[in-house]
């Protein structure tokens, strides 16, 4: 009778314990704050961060792009940041022309400098696309980020900064995931941009 209730609450109960093992597990904190360090370092040299991921990681690799070019709370400058996804006309084209393979590899070819930070989104760390991209940055010297699960899969060797989260499927490491990113654009708006300043209402007369 209460088997849709049973099921949320046993998702919602895995989801806690899945938050509560990455809070205490100090080896991916530390991972967390260089990948974080990354970013700041990148765009104080005027650099921008390409974001790519397949599937439920796509939608992430844009809904992170967006806050940081849009802004995570407070009014800011934009900060310069790209999914590699969302052009559907390009990724039909290299995907036909070439592989499926190469569609952020060969994006980032034109695109990425020294300068700039590729971040990859994998549930699993073995999509082909995004192995071949984290190589292309690896022989470029392009830094990387990897945000994964499941024990980092053959992306944690490619990629210069690999954070990955604890969790048995993709529901769980992507949930994981926009914390990931969404504590990643605090920690970033927090270093760049002063706090807004507080507005203080000017004391009214007292009404005759």
């Amino acid at each position: 009778m209460h088997s849709h209730r049973q099921r949320l609450q046993s998702a919602l109960l895995t989801s806690i314990d899945c938050k509560r093992r990455l809070a205490a597990d100090e080896p991916q904190l530390g991972a967390f704050d260089r990948a974080v360090e990354l970013v700041i370092q990148s765009f104080r040299r005027g650099g921008r961060v390409y974001v790519a991921g397949n599937g439920g990681s796509c939608a992430d690799a844009q809904h992170l792009a967006a806050e940081l070019v849009c802004k995570l709370t407070s009014p800011r400058a934009p900060l310069a940041a790209e999914a590699l996804t969302a052009d559907a006309a390009t990724l039909t084209a290299i995907g036909n022309d070439f592989r499926f393979d190469e569609i952020f590899a060969r994006q980032l070819q034109c695109k990425a400098s020294h300068n700039d930070v590729f971040l990859a989104l994998s549930t699993s760390g073995q999509s082909p696309n995004i192995l071949r991209a984290l190589d292309y940055c690896q022989v470029s010297s392009i830094p990387s980020i990897l945000f994964t699960g499941r024990g980092g899969g053959r992306a944690k060797a490619l990629a210069d900064v690999s954070v990955i989260v604890p969790g048995d499927d993709a529901c769980q490491v992507q949930e994981l995931h926009v914390v990931l990113y969404h504590t990643l654009v605090a920690c970033v708006e927090s270093a760049l941009f002063a706090p807004p300043p507080v507005r203080r209402q000017k004391n009214r007369a007292p009404a005759q």
